[in-house]
């Protein structure tokens, strides 16, 4: 029985259906068929959790203390370890009682901060394509989103000068994310310079995402805005243990910098949430204070599946630059076809799961956004697939 006067609230209404939920969907119908799925469609990273990661979890599991309620703002000895993470990474001086916030991952602070700080018509300003959170938290707090759309000839990133002055100064809170989900762009210092100025001169909240902070390569180190003089009076930078970690299912991540935003945050979540379980807090820890080869055991086996699966992009037809950080590939559509057709094209073909570039925004279409979370065994049986099937960027000859 279907009672037509319960109806959703319309901030739920007016939200388009989210991607990855149409394409589980797609994706079990398929395996229903009997199709062997290549899944490279979410950033869901491959691979166990780090031993040490998993054991102490355990060990925090066994202790009476850690079963109940963890403190609304997280543990000390956790905010502790994040803000020595920051300076250890980037030189940057946090205060882990006031500057420094765990969360049940990024996503969950993203559209939190949203709901905490804008109201029904407030201006924020979003680039297209962009990680969904970082238009939808603005939607769901009732904003109204200023697409900034980015463009392949500016590499991606935010044209700062191209921002009319009447929508500047209306605007209240810019989100920005470098390196990029999902162009997998990258963002000089100058850029963040420009941004931190650019803020200061309309005052504008930054809310800059950087949970691809360690996936980088070839010697390039990703700037946290927090880095830039003037910055941290501005803006807050979120960060997760999902994709360098391998701990996406466990639901970790934090936001550092200015203190009242950090404390408006934390007023919202206090009425929404308990925050995270304590043993989690404590594994959580035990991965910031992981020594570098782990990391460049992470980074070495991304780069190696990002070159073998360039390498066999080309010989199908495709150019594609090589990323100098995170996890995704940003690839164009063969002439002719849109982004869903694609990718519906090639999971129907293949079985190979690839996310249509339209799902990040407007700007987004004409791409399908490639996952690097199998390896090169699996990423050479999608080219194989993709050249049984004549799925090629030019006509073939």
């Amino acid at each position: 029985m279907t009672l037509s006067w319960i109806t959703p609230a319309d901030r739920v209404k007016m939200l388009p259906p989210y991607v990855f939920a149409r394409l589980d969907e797609l994706k079990a119908r398929a395996r229903e068929q009997g199709l062997d799925l290549i899944d490279l469609g979410m950033g869901n990273p491959d691979g166990p959790t780090p031993q040490p990661v998993v054991d102490a979890a355990i060990e925090a599991l066994k202790n009476p203390a850690n079963h109940g309620y963890p403190p609304f703002e997280g543990t000390a000895s956790f905010r502790r370890a994040i803000t020595q993470w920051y300076h250890r990474r980037y030189d940057v001086e946090l205060d882990s009682e006031s500057e420094a916030l765990p969360l049940l991952g990024s996503k969950e602070g993203l559209t939190h901060l949203a709901i905490a700080f804008i109201n029904p018509g407030d201006l924020v300003l979003v680039p297209s394509p962009a990680y969904p959170a970082h238009f939808r938290g603005p939607l769901i707090a009732g904003g109204k989103v200023h697409s900034l759309m980015l463009k392949p000839e500016n590499d991606w990133l935010i044209d700062l000068g191209a921002i009319p002055d009447s929508i500047a100064q209306q605007a209240k809170i810019m989100y920005f994310n470098y390196p990029s989900n999902p162009t997998a762009a990258t963002a000089p210092r100058e850029f963040f310079e420009d941004v931190v100025a650019f803020a200061h001169k309309h005052e504008i909240l930054l809310v800059h995402d950087l949970c691809y902070a360690e996936l980088a390569f070839d010697g390039y180190q990703p700037t946290s805005l927090l880095e830039i003089p003037g910055a941290k009076e501005i803006s807050v930078e979120f960060h997760t243990l999902s994709k360098t970690y391998n701990m996406a299912g466990w639901r970790v991540g934090f936001v550092v910098g200015n203190r009242h935003v950090i404390q408006g945050l934390r007023t919202l979540k206090t009425n929404l949430d308990y925050g995270i379980f304590a043993a989690l807090q404590s594994a959580a820890e035990t991965a910031l204070q992981l020594p570098d080869v782990y990391l460049h055991e992470v980074q070495n086996r991304y780069r190696t599946r990002r070159d073998f699966l360039i390498q066999g992009l080309a010989e199908l037809g495709w150019t594609v630059p090589k990323p100098r950080a995170t996890m995704y590939l940003w690839v164009p559509c063969p002439p002719g076809i849109g982004s869903t057709d694609f990718a519906l094209s090639v999971l129907q073909q293949t079985g190979v799961v690839v996310t249509p570039g339209n799902a990040f925004g407007a700007a987004g279409e004409g791409y399908v956004r490639i996952s690097l979370i199998a390896d090169c065994d699996r990423l050479g049986e999608a080219l194989r697939r993709l050249k049984q099937a004549n799925i090629c960027y030019l006509p073939a000859k």
